[in-house]
């Protein structure tokens, strides 16, 4: 039964791998099942409480009006835990694929910053549907700016404020109850519509709109490859569904981009 197992998953990589070598655009969605093996935990459930409160109470516009100071107080606490977290072996082997295919792309839902770090300065940046921990951005003005610095939530008065104009500056990711960017969304959904293959990892596909860039794919004639270790609603729409953890399964299917890449169009 084992020998079965392992044979099945062994073909479905094999193709997977096919049909990522054939695809001139490929999108890559990820989730937090990609960053499982970093060590990045997930601060939300019962495993997430943070002094008694949940993360669904605490990042939200509502909770940052009505007591900013405990709002960057859990932020700060998270950055910490955050960037003591390094890269796995699935976010390098995305970054070099990034940096040797012109025509893929990483989409995000992760705030973790780990795909930018694997990028590195020479690589091109992930698509952060939901922002980052590690950008800060104004309440008052359109000024953000990145920020990996221990935030002093000691009292109102040493908050981080805006470098342009002084006002309070708040963490750079999207809260509950607010909406995507629409420039990071448009960008999205533009390279989701365009792709050939939409490789998604790591996530639960219940949270839209990000959920819904697969089926974007599939609709204009691409194809669909899902890695997650449990089954989820876009199984059903997947051309392969790999079962097993990203660290493991992300760098064998890229370990094809030895061979030329095919062109951009």
């Amino acid at each position: 039964m084992e020998r079965d197992a392992s044979r099945v998953a062994d073909d479905a990589i094999a193709t997977a791998r096919d049909l990522l070598r054939e695809a001139s655009q490929v999108v890559v969605l990820t989730g937090a099942g990609i960053s499982a093996e970093s060590g990045v935990p997930t601060f939300r459930g019962a495993d997430g409480l943070w002094k008694t409160h949940r993360a669904e109470d605490l990042a939200t516009p509502e909770a940052f009006a009505r007591d900013p100071r405990l709002v960057w107080e859990w932020y700060g606490w998270r950055r910490e835990v955050v960037a003591a977290c390094a890269p796995n072996a699935a976010h390098h082997a995305l970054a070099a694929a990034a940096r040797e295919r012109p025509g893929l792309r990483i989409i995000t839902q992760n705030v973790d910053g780990l795909h930018a770090m694997a990028a590195g300065h020479d690589g091109a940046p992930p698509l952060e549907l939901h922002g980052s921990l590690f950008r800060t951005q104004c309440t008052r003005c359109a000024a953000s700016w990145d920020d990996r610095q221990p935030v002093d939530a000691t009292s109102g008065a040493t908050l981080p404020r805006c470098t342009e104009c002084g006002a309070l500056a708040r963490p750079g990711v999207v809260w509950f109850g607010e909406s995507l960017d629409p420039r990071v969304l448009d960008d999205a959904v533009r390279l989701a519509s365009a792709a050939d293959a939409c490789l998604v990892v790591g996530t639960s596909a219940v949270v839209y709109p990000a959920a819904g860039l697969a089926d974007l794919t599939r609709r204009a004639g691409g194809c669909v490859i899902e890695v997650n270790v449990t089954p989820t609603p876009l199984t059903s729409i997947a051309a392969v569904a790999i079962r097993g953890a990203a660290v493991s399964v992300i760098p064998s299917l890229f370990a094809m981009d030895s061979t030329p890449a095919p062109p951009t169009r």
